[in-house]
């Protein structure tokens, strides 16, 4: 199962965690910097998490096998 991370100081506001996993993440409205809505998401959320690290262009999502 995995463990979701965000590094906000790292994030460039691009928003592709949104995109791809509106479940897990969401963008600040004052900053537009990630906020991680669900550390431990789901089975569900599972592929979504890894595709959104993934997809950040900024590598402020990490994923953490446990």
């Amino acid at each position: 199962m995995p463990l979701i991370s965000t590094d906000r100081d790292r994030c460039v506001g691009a928003g592709m965690c949104v995109l791809t996993a509106p479940d897990v993440f969401e963008q600040d409205d004052e900053d537009g910097r990630v906020l991680l809505l669900d550390a431990a998401p789901g089975p569900d959320q599972h592929a979504a998490a890894r595709q959104a690290a993934g997809f950040c262009p900024a590598a402020a999502i990490t994923v953490t096998e446990r």
